[in-house]
């Protein structure tokens, strides 16, 4: 009778926390060590999932209901049964899983998909297709460090700083909108607001709004100036800059989920250009037909290159 008295204390007490009536000082007193340090595991999770999800709708009664109806299914194995039942609360609350201090956060888009993140210190990220980006949230406030693979578009909260770490290079902001493209051994940023520091291998550069840098296939890296106020593909259009050929089939296969085959044709042709990504047909014609190059669809989603 005592241990289910305690346990139903140590419910109302995470209810009364996590409404914000009881304050963590107010919380240490009344609960062993053990149990508020698995209390800040809960807390961390739902403010995580809410911040990656910018889903607010469970309301402080939800969440103590949904902890009592699974804790009512859950048999007592021993005097921790009562945080065996939390537990499985929040993953079915969330349908994700409970933070841990190890674990990182990864987003990923599929083909031809877009996705908007809000990270933690209210900074937004939009990943562009067939991107991975990937950080430790519980370690946010002293390591802001995000590793992309592919591209996204950086609206960084004013104040705010962090690094974008890539296998070609890593980006360091302060504040500013950006947008990293790393995919192979292509590694392009531009800068359209504020001020971003590129590191390569080799070279460092501050970049400043209207600038951009680039390194292809380890040649020596450019530089030019863009006259967008935002990266082309956000708008539903991939733009290109005397870049190989090989790099814009790359962007048409990640877009629309098809495979091009160009092993006879030259993929070294430098294309400056465009490409939609509402059309497959429209796309096609639009890189193809302006270098001269024959495309047939034989199989659905696989595409043959030759020279007419």
């Amino acid at each position: 009778m005592k241990e289910e008295q305690l346990h139903n204390e140590n419910d109302t007490f995470l209810a009364q926390w996590l409404a914000g009536d009881l304050s963590d000082d107010q919380l240490k007193n009344m609960i062993s060590e053990s149990d508020f340090k698995a209390f800040l595991k809960i807390r961390k999770g739902i403010e995580t999932y809410e911040v990656l999800e910018g889903d607010g709708s469970a309301s402080f009664s939800q969440i103590q209901d949904k902890i009592s109806l699974k804790k009512s299914k859950v048999k007592s194995l021993n005097n921790r049964s009562w945080w065996i039942g939390v537990a499985a609360s929040i993953v079915l609350l969330f349908g994700l899983f409970l933070i841990r201090s190890d674990q990182d956060v990864k987003i990923a888009t599929n083909y031809g998909e877009q996705k908007t993140i809000e990270l933690l210190d209210g900074s937004q990220v939009v990943l562009n297709s067939k991107s991975t980006l990937v950080y430790n949230a519980n370690e946010w406030q002293n390591n802001r460090t995000l590793m992309l693979k592919g591209e996204a578009y950086f609206k960084v909260k004013k104040g705010s700083t962090f690094t974008v770490t890539t296998e070609n290079g890593n980006v360091s902001v302060l504040g500013t909108q950006f947008n990293v493209n790393s995919v192979s051994d292509l590694f392009e940023v531009a800068c359209f607001e504020g001020k971003v520091s590129v590191q390569t291998q080799k070279e460092d550069y501050i970049l400043t709004p209207s600038n951009a840098v680039r390194r292809i296939n380890g040649y020596a890296v450019e530089t030019w100036k863009t006259t967008l106020d935002s990266p082309s593909w956000i708008d539903g259009e991939s733009s290109f800059t005397s870049v190989p050929l090989s790099y814009v089939i790359s962007a048409l296969e990640s877009q629309y989920n098809i495979k091009i085959d160009s092993k006879n044709i030259d993929q070294t042709l430098v294309y400056t250009g465009s490409f939609t990504h509402k059309d497959l047909d429209i796309a096609l014609q639009t890189v193809f037909k302006s270098l001269e190059i024959r495309y047939i669809e034989k199989e659905k989603g696989n595409i043959y290159l030759s020279t007419k």
